[in-house]
């Protein structure tokens, strides 16, 4: 757990709960992080994992992951679902479902968590599932405290802007 410097809430009381979603959100995210799961390509490690987030509109995106020989070039499922909402112009996750039909309270990998944080707020909603299958909701900072973030001169903020990452405005080049 992280220090209380590097949580919202006061040293006294902890951190702040995370901004609960609506039941009904909650629901159809895990609903959909379990169905994507069911899909996922994982023939090594059979460790199944399926991700769904909500983006700043309220739209559902999903993912699940992909492996290959070389678990260097895995696909996660959270990172898959966040490429499938930014292709689809999303700029901000406001929540997210983690489950694994493998194993209960499925937490996302490290480079998962700095993927998330590139997209949403510490406060982000994680939903995992305990093995009696009730939710658990824990925030983006509980488990990247202390996120490491760049901040390039003249780059526009992406995440408000959705204008800045097109070629000629403001974005950068590869």
């Amino acid at each position: 757990m992280a220090s209380a410097g590097s949580q919202a809430g006061t040293p006294d009381r902890g951190p702040s709960p995370a901004p609960r979603p609506a039941p009904e959100e909650m629901e159809r995210l895990l609903k959909a992080a379990h169905q994507v799961a069911l899909h996922a390509w994982a023939p090594y490690s059979r460790f199944r994992v399926g991700a769904a987030l909500l983006d700043q509109e309220g739209r559902l995106f999903s993912g699940c992951n992909v492996e290959v020989a070389s678990y260097r070039l895995t696909t996660c499922a959270e990172q898959a679902a966040v490429a499938a909402a930014v292709a689809a112009g999303a700029r901000r996750i406001r929540a997210l479902a983690v489950v694994s039909p493998d194993s209960p309270e499925c937490l996302p990998c490290g480079g998962c968590r700095q993927t998330l944080a590139e997209f949403a707020d510490p406060d982000l909603p994680v939903i995992l599932e305990r093995a009696d299958g009730t939710p658990l909701l824990l925030r983006l900072e509980e488990l990247l405290p202390r996120t490491f973030r760049l901040a390039p001169p003249g780059l526009r903020d992406a995440r408000s802007d959705p204008e800045a990452t097109r070629p000629g405005r403001g974005g950068g080049s590869r």
